[in-house]
């Protein structure tokens, strides 16, 4: 049976918190000198908020959330992809940034 109500409440440890602060800033900076992004921007900004309040119970709305695992697996794809194309220090480089995404999505989000 399918919940009727699904809860959007998230504990971020100290690093994770850090960690999404500053993907929704790279985010909202990326994003904000285009009007299209406009509800993607205003998401990211709530987020962002949410998370500098109190990291330990971060209640995010349903249209929050998929536009964060949505843009967090995106990252996630690209930097997969880039280290199969880079050599051993680019590789090495990115590889904590990948494991830092990949636990976020694990731990968090996944269904």
């Amino acid at each position: 049976m399918k919940k009727l109500f699904k809860n959007y409440t998230y504990d971020f440890d100290k690093n994770e918190a850090k960690l999404l602060t500053s993907f929704c800033k790279q985010a909202i900076d990326q994003m904000s000198g285009n009007h299209d992004f406009y509800k993607d921007v205003k998401a990211f900004e709530s987020i962002r908020e949410k998370i500098a309040e109190d990291p330990f119970a971060v209640k995010l709305t349903k249209d929050e959330k998929t536009r964060l695992v949505h843009q967090l697996t995106q990252n996630r794809n690209h930097i997969k992809i880039t280290m199969e194309k880079s050599g051993f220090l680019k590789k090495w480089f990115y590889k904590s940034m990948l494991t830092q995404y990949e636990n976020l999505l694990d731990t968090h989000f996944s269904n």
